[in-house]
């Protein structure tokens, strides 16, 4: 949305001339700091863009720069018809709008471009959505995108990793699509947290509004955040000796999260070291590699096992 909106202050200066940053954000129905924000952007990515102070002052573009259709490279073009997965945009109510969006790109580029689109559309697909991922959507979608649209506060019900329940008031600030699954980032005591949006077992919207941190910017914001999230320490390792015929099956299930310790033996096994989460799910994908694979450490993990198998072995024998 904020690319949209860039284009969009681009093409009022360009055809409107000089415009104050109130005129701007009254427009675009943005706040006069976020269109402030958006020309320090559009300064630094090379827009010829100035303000001046005082009276008769504002927004304007060097006379000269001038920005249209006709001026797309190749590249760019390609870039823009990149065939792509828009359930996101469907589920916020602008899938639609995206398709249209693209058509009329295409009505407004040259003839010489039209190859150029239909050829890379053909070629080239991008698809963010997980395999077998949950395609329903929270029921209190809608008031969670009022409340991150309009800065309300709400009062909910949610629910953690652990299974517990617990109420928490909320400052909503944005909806982030993550490989198809959908968060909200929302500020509590202070401090910004990420919510996964199914867990919510109540949303209830209040008349209470609150105020964004002025220096907050959302593509900032998140690119720190999953940087932070790749380079915390897994909470638990082992090393294991793995089948050839399942080497293939680790490296797409934890991409990532392994390290070959010693190449195969005779046999054809290796011996990884593992990084995951917790201890359940390094007990999961032993039972699930049965036969498959051996626990090196830590002995623990493989006592769990040895004593878990047992437990299944008594159960079927009932």
């Amino acid at each position: 949305m904020r690319a949209d909106r860039l284009l969009s202050i681009i093409l009022l200066l360009q055809t409107r001339g000089k415009m104050t940053a109130k005129a701007l954000a009254e427009e675009l129905e943005v706040s006069r700091r976020t269109i402030l924000r958006d020309i320090t952007a559009l300064s630094f990515s090379g827009v010829p863009v100035y303000s001046e102070g005082g009276h008769g002052g504002g927004i304007a573009l060097v006379e000269e720069y001038r920005t249209t259709l006709t001026g797309l490279n190749t590249m760019e073009v390609q870039s823009l018809f990149v065939s792509s997965n828009n359930d996101a945009l469907r589920d916020v109510g602008l899938g639609d709008a995206g398709e249209r969006l693209l058509l009329k790109l295409l009505a407004a580029l040259p003839n010489m471009h039209h190859s150029t689109a239909d050829h890379i559309r053909q070629r080239l697909m991008i698809d963010p959505t997980w395999w077998w991922h949950d395609s329903s959507i929270s029921p209190f979608w809608e008031e969670m995108q009022r409340a991150v649209y309009e800065d309300r506060m709400i009062e909910t019900e949610y629910e953690n990793f652990e299974g517990k329940i617990a109420r928490r008031t909320l400052a909503p600030y944005s909806l982030i699509c993550k490989s198809s699954v959908w968060y909200l980032l929302a500020e509590r005591d202070g401090e910004l947290r990420t919510y996964r949006v199914n867990r919510f077992h109540s949303v209830r919207l209040l008349e209470e509004t609150f105020t964004r941190r002025p220096d907050f910017d959302l593509p900032t914001y998140w690119r720190a955040r999953a940087q932070d999230f790749e380079s915390l320490p897994s909470e638990y390792r082992c090393t294991l000796r793995i089948h050839p015929e399942r080497i293939s099956f680790i490296k797409w299930l934890m991409p990532g999260r392994w390290e070959l310790i010693a190449d195969a033996d005779d046999k054809g096994w290796i011996t990884i070291f593992l990084s995951m989460n917790s201890d359940l799910l390094a007990k999961m994908l032993v039972f699930g590699l049965s036969g498959f694979v051996e626990v090196v450490e830590p002995m623990e993990l493989k006592e769990a096992v040895a004593t878990q198998a047992r437990e299944v072995l008594e159960q079927l024998t009932l």
